[in-house]
């Protein structure tokens, strides 16, 4: 049996990952309200919004005012999305605490999901990854599409190696690897990985999975195997990308810390709290979320 880490740190996605794709209108009040009910979990990291325009992803054109207002807990990082210099200045005037950039390893997938090549993409986000930096902060890298596309099917390993490279040499502090249409199986994550590891310290990666195929938990125990101990994942299994058509929700927080709390791997997380924001949100958007657990107390 593989040694288990002792510890595990879980970033929550939900509030930006998550409710981007939500047909359902959330207001900024319960919005605010669930931020704030998830950093009394014992989450050390939120990642409250996206600084995108509201054009693209309208259920986030009040980030401004969620980033602001949210009550802000000791210890807990809060962290945005920015796609270039300009929602770089509102995210900093928002005082997040981690500026997040993001693009993808498929080139098709880049120019529906940011309308830019990845050629034109790299000192777009460049000269973000240099402001923020001088401000203080520290900077979190998405690679999406890392194990496939939705329009171009498979996606090398060295085309991930080359954009991860890119990003960690503009000075990025951690590197994001996502699945962004779950599509991976545990033989891929350990064939990637292995590679991945030989190039960049695994303290300075972490796997974002979505589930549309029902093998997030089994990626992430591979990934354990492997060493990686910081994993991307949104309450309730809430989320998907408006640009990868037929990508389900992010692996559910709630099923990933009841499994790892059963193999004795600690988050740090208080089930009881986690499980009265998941109930919220699930009553806000007004449908029953996919995670596992979740539903065994809904029923």
């Amino acid at each position: 049996m593989s040694k288990w880490p002792k510890q595990v740190t879980i970033k929550e996605v939900g509030p930006r990952d998550g409710l981007q794709n939500e047909k359902t209108a959330i207001s900024t009040e319960d919005k605010i309200a669930w931020i704030n009910q998830l950093s009394k979990t014992g989450l050390t990291y939120i990642e409250i919004t996206s600084f995108v325009h509201p054009k693209w992803i309208p259920q986030l054109s009040d980030a401004f005012e969620v980033a602001m207002r949210i009550e802000r807990a000791p210890g807990v990082t809060y962290a945005a999305l920015v796609p270039n210099q300009k929602g770089l200045e509102k995210a900093l005037a928002a005082q997040v605490d981690e500026v997040a950039v993001f693009m993808s390893a498929s080139e098709t997938h880049n120019r529906k999901n940011i309308n830019k090549s990845i050629e034109e993409t790299f000192p777009v986000l460049e000269e973000v990854v240099r402001a923020a930096k001088q401000e203080g902060k520290t900077v979190r890298g998405y690679v999406s599409t890392v194990f496939g596309c939705p329009y171009e099917g498979n996606v090398s390993v060295e085309q991930v190696i080359r954009v991860s490279e890119r990003l960690f040499d503009m000075g990025i502090d951690e590197l994001s690897l996502g699945d962004t249409i779950g599509v991976a199986t545990p033989k891929q994550v350990q064939e990637l990985l292995e590679i991945v590891l030989k190039r960049f310290p695994k303290e300075k990666l972490a796997m974002h999975f979505h589930d549309t195929r029902g093998t997030a938990l089994a990626n992430i125990l591979i990934s354990l195997e492997m060493g990686i101990t910081t994993f991307d994942s949104s309450l309730g299994g809430l989320g998907g990308c408006p640009y990868a058509p037929g990508a389900s929700g992010n692996v559910a927080t709630d099923d990933l810390v009841y499994m790892l709390h059963g193999m004795d791997i600690a988050t740090g997380i208080d089930v009881g709290r986690l499980m009265e924001a998941a109930l919220f949100i699930q009553e806000k958007i007004g449908r029953p979320l996919s995670s596992r657990y979740l539903q065994t107390i809904s029923m």
